[in-house]
C-alpha cells in the first residue's frame, strides 16, 4: 500500500505538501530561540530538503508555481502596506536614494566585473543590472515589527522602484544589442504600450474596485477579486517586457487606498502571504542552491565572493551617501541596507537570459545563486537587528500628544439589532480607534422582554458583531442585558462599562429626520454627555474618497473638540483619504495644531466659512463617494447654534443618499488641560436641568447668545 510512497525524491502531492507546511510551521519555532531570522531558515531548509541536498524534494511545477505566487505576492503586499502620504512627503530622500541604489551598483558593479572578472564592458553591464536590482525578501521583518511606514523603510521601498526599473532599462538594452534587437520601432513601441499599462492600471482599477466593493460585500469574494486585479496586472506587465513584480508592485501601490490597514480584507491578505505563498517563495530559492559546487569548482567560490562583495558594498554606499544626505541614524541606515541588499527575481532572470545568450558560464551561473543565499541571509540579520533596536528608540522617543489623552480612555460602545448593519458598525468603530491601543470595542443588544425569540436574535447579533472584529484580530466584548428600553439600555451600559462614545447606526431605508429627532436619540442626549456618533453607510467606508467635516462655530471649546479630531483623523488615516474642514476662521488653528501634533500626519484642507448659508452650498460639495461628517451640538452647550435645528430636514432633502455621520461631541465631562476651554459653572447645573426642565431651553439659548458676544469682544480687544 506504500510501494513509492517514501522513494527519493518524493512524489506523493499529500506529503509533499505537508513536508512544506512543518517546514514553515517548524522553521520560526526553532530559529526564534537563537534569534536567527525564520527567513533565513526557510532558505536553508529549503537547501536541505532540495535536490542538491538530500533530494527529498524535488523542484516540480509546484515550486514554480508558488513560487512565482509567492514572489508577486511579496511586492504586491509591499505596495499595499506602503504609506502613500509617506511616500509623497519623502518623494525628494525617495528619488535621491532610488537614483544611488541604481547607480552606485552600476557603476561599481561594471567596472569590478570587467576588470576582475574579465567580462567585456557589454556583459559587465549586464551582470550589473543583477547587482543594482534587489528584492523585498526581508519586507515580512519589517511588516512584524510595525515599522512599514517609518520614513526609512518607505525611502528603501522608493528606491526598489528606481532599482527595479533601471534595471530593467539596462537588461533590455543590453539584451536586445546582444540579440541584435536595437531598432527605434521596438523602443518606441515599447515606450507606448508602457503608458497605456500605465494608465489603464490607474484609471480603471479604481473604477472597477468602487464598482466591486459597491456590489458585492461577501469578504471571500472581495478577496478573490483583489488577487485577481493583482495578477492581472503582473501579466500585462509581463506581456508589453517589463518584470511581473512591477506589475503586482503596482498595482498595489493603486490599490493601497482602498484596503485600510485595519480591515477583515487586508487581514485576510496578510495572512495568505505571510502562511503559505511568501514561505513557498523563499523555500523554493532555497532548493536552487548547491553548495556542492563550491567542492568541485573552487574557482567558483572566487567569483561568488567577488559578486557577494560588489553587491553588499554597493548597496551599503548607497544607504551610506542617503544617510549623509538626509541625517539619518547609523541604525537607519543598517535598516535600508538590510532591505535593498537581498537578491532573488531579478538577478535569476538576468544569469539565466546571459546564460541562453551565451555570455555567462558556468562560474557565473553558480556565483550568482551562492550571491543570493548569502546576500538574503545578511539582508534577514540585518532587518531583524535594526528593525528591533528602531522599535524600541521609537517607543523611548514617543511623547504623548494632544490626542492621547482621547485615545488612551477610548472605550467604544456600538448598539446593534439590524444584522444588515452590524458589520458596517463595527468596521465604522474600528477604522475610528486608535491603531495602537488594544483597548476592545463594546457591542450591546438590548432586549426589552424575555421572548425566546429575542433571545435568539440577541446572541446571533452579537455573535454576529464578534466575527466581524475578530477578522481583523480585534478584541470586542458582548453585551446583552434586559432594560425597560432601548435608550434606558444604552445609558445604563455607559454609566457601567465608563463607555467614551457611543457608535449608532441608521438603516439606509429610514427615515433621517425621525432617526435624528426620534424618542431615543433625545433621551440619550439628554441623559449621557459622552460623544454620541450617529452613522448612516450606504455604501463601504473604504470607498470613501473624501471626508467632508462641517463644524458649528467655537467648537474648540467644547471637552470633546480634541476627542473627534483624533478619530477623524483615525479615519483618514486607515481609509487614505483627504480630509477637508468647513469651519469658522477661529476654529480653523485649533484644528491645524491637532493635526500637525499628530505622530502620522494626516493630509487636510480647510474652507472658511462665516454662517449658515455657507453650510447650505454643501450640498454642491459633497460627492457620492464622499464621507459628510456634520459635528453637531446639544443645546447646553457653548457650540450650539439655532440654525442646526434645521439640520434633520437639510440632511433628508441632500444627503440622504451619502455616506453620513452626525457626531455630538462629549459635553460637560473632564475638561482637557491641553487647549484652553471655555468653562461655565451655569453649563453643569443647566445640563442636569435640562433632563427635567425642558422649558431651561430657550433660556439656554439666551445664554449661549450672551457667551458667543462675550468671546467675540474679548477677542476683538
Amino acid at each position: 500500500m506504500f510501494d513509492g510512497i517514501f522513494t527519493l525524491p518524493i512524489e506523493n502531492p499529500v506529503l509533499i505538501f505537508f513536508i512544506v507546511l512543518s517546514i514553515i510551521l517548524l522553521a520560526p519555532i526553532l530559529l526564534n530561540r537563537f534569534r536567527i531570522p525564520h527567513i533565513i531558515g526557510l532558505i536553508i531548509a529549503g537547501i536541505i530538503i532540495g535536490p542538491h541536498g538530500f533530494n527529498i524534494l524535488e523542484r516540480d511545477s509546484s515550486f514554480e508555481i508558488f513560487g512565482q505566487v509567492g514572489i508577486l505576492y511579496l511586492m504586491f503586499l509591499a505596495g499595499i502596506e506602503m504609506d502613500i502620504f509617506s511616500l509623497i512627503r519623502n518623494r525628494k530622500p525617495g528619488t535621491i536614494f532610488g537614483l544611488l541604489t541604481f547607480g552606485v551598483p552600476m557603476v561599481l558593479g561594471t567596472v569590478a566585473s570587467h576588470y576582475l572578472l574579465h567580462l567585456d564592458w557589454l556583459t559587465s553591464m549586464l551582470l550589473s543590472s543583477m547587482f543594482a536590482s534587489h528584492t523585498l525578501i526581508s519586507y515580512p521583518i519589517v511588516s512584524r515589527y510595525g515599522i512599514n511606514r517609518y520614513a526609512p523603510v518607505t525611502v528603501a521601498v522608493a528606491g526598489t522602484i528606481f532599482a527595479i526599473l533601471g534595471s530593467l532599462i539596462v537588461f533590455a538594452i543590453v539584451t536586445g544589442s546582444l540579440s541584435g534587437d536595437t531598432s527605434v520601432a521596438y523602443w518606441v513601441q515599447f515606450v507606448i504600450k508602457v503608458i497605456a499599462y500605465g494608465l489603464f492600471i490607474i484609471f480603471v482599477y479604481p473604477h472597477l474596485i468602487r464598482w466591486f466593493f459597491k456590489t458585492y460585500s461577501d469578504n471571500v469574494m472581495q478577496f478573490i477579486f483583489v488577487l485577481a486585479l493583482v495578477f492581472l496586472s503582473s501579466f500585462i506587465a509581463e506581456s508589453i517586457g517589463l518584470l511581473s513584480i512591477i506589475g503586482a508592485f503596482f498595482a498595489g501601490i493603486i490599490l493601497n487606498r482602498y484596503i485600510p490597514s485595519v480591515s477583515p480584507l487586508m487581514n485576510r491578505l496578510e495572512f495568505v502571504g505571510n502562511a503559505l505563498f511568501i514561505p513557498y517563495f523563499l523555500i523554493g530559492v532555497g532548493m536552487m542552491i548547491d553548495l556542492g559546487i563550491i567542492i568541485e569548482h573552487p574557482e567558483v567560490l572566487l567569483v561568488a565572493v567577488i559578486m557577494c562583495c560588489i553587491a553588499l558594498s554597493s548597496k551599503w554606499i548607497a544607504a551610506w551617501l542617503i544617510q549623509l544626505i538626509f541625517h539619518y541614524t547609523p541604525t537607519d541606515r543598517r535598516l535600508i541596507v538590510g532591505i535593498t541588499t537581498a537578491k532573488a527575481a531579478v538577478s535569476l532572470a538576468a544569469v539565466i537570459v546571459g546564460r541562453e545568450l551565451g555570455v555567462f558560464d558556468n562560474a557565473i551561473l553558480n556565483g550568482t545563486i551562492i550571491m543570493i543565499l548569502v546576500t538574503c541571509t545578511v539582508s534577514s540579520i540585518l532587518t531583524e537587528l535594526a528593525a528591533s533596536k528602531i522599535v524600541v528608540q521609537l517607543q523611548d522617543k514617543e511623547e504623548p500628544d494632544v490626542t492621547d489623552a482621547a485615545a488612551n480612555d477610548e472605550r467604544i460602545l456600538i448598539p446593534v439589532a439590524n444584522p444588515a448593519t452590524v458589520d458596517r458598525l463595527v468596521n465604522m468603530a474600528l477604522l475610528m480607534k486608535n491603531p495602537k491601543k488594544k483597548s476592545p470595542i463594546y457591542a450591546l443588544y438590548v432586549n426589552d422582554d424575555s421572548k425566546a425569540s429575542n433571545q435568539y436574535a440577541s446572541k446571533r447579533i452579537l455573535e454576529q458583531a464578534s466575527k466581524a472584529a475578530s477578522a481583523v484580530d480585534a478584541q470586542l466584548v458582548p453585551i446583552s442585558r434586559y432594560d425597560l428600553n432601548i435608550a434606558s439600555g444604552i445609558l445604563n451600559t455607559v454609566k457601567e462599562n465608563n463607555i467614551s462614545e457611543v457608535v449608532l447606526g441608521l438603516h439606509h431605508k429610514a427615515n433621517i429626520v425621525d432617526s435624528f429627532f426620534g424618542t431615543k436619540i433625545e433621551n440619550m442626549l439628554r441623559g449621557t454627555h459622552k460623544m454620541i456618533w450617529i452613522t448612516k453607510c450606504s455604501t463601504p467606508p473604504d470607498t470613501t474618497s473624501r471626508i467632508i467635516v462641517s463644524v458649528p462655530p467655537m467648537a474648540e471649546y467644547e471637552t470633546g473638540f480634541v476627542t473627534w479630531i483624533d478619530r477623524l483623523a483615525n479615519i483618514s488615516q486607515q481609509v487614505g483619504c483627504r480630509i477637508f474642514f468647513y469651519a469658522y476662521e477661529s476654529t480653523v488653528p485649533h484644528i491645524r495644531a491637532l493635526l500637525n501634533s499628530r505622530p502620522n500626519k494626516v493630509r487636510h484642507e480647510y474652507k472658511i466659512v462665516e454662517s449658515w448659508d455657507d453650510m447650505l452650498s454643501l450640498s454642491n460639495v459633497v460627492n457620492e463617494d464622499d464621507l459628510f461628517v456634520v459635528v453637531s451640538a446639544r443645546r447646553a452647550s457653548v457650540s450650539f447654534n439655532t440654525d442646526y435645528e434645521k439640520l434633520p430636514a437639510f440632511l433628508s432633502q441632500y444627503f440622504s443618499d451619502n455616506n453620513l455621520i452626525v457626531l455630538y461631541p462629549e459635553q460637560f465631562g473632564k475638561a482637557n488641560p491641553t487647549i484652553t476651554t471655555f468653562h461655565d459653572p451655569l453649563a453643569q447645573s443647566a445640563e442636569s436641568s435640562s433632563h427635567g426642565l425642558l422649558g431651561m431651553r430657550d433660556a439656554m439659548e439666551i445664554l449661549n447668545r450672551w457667551k458667543r458676544k462675550l468671546l467675540d469682544r474679548v477677542k476683538n480687544s
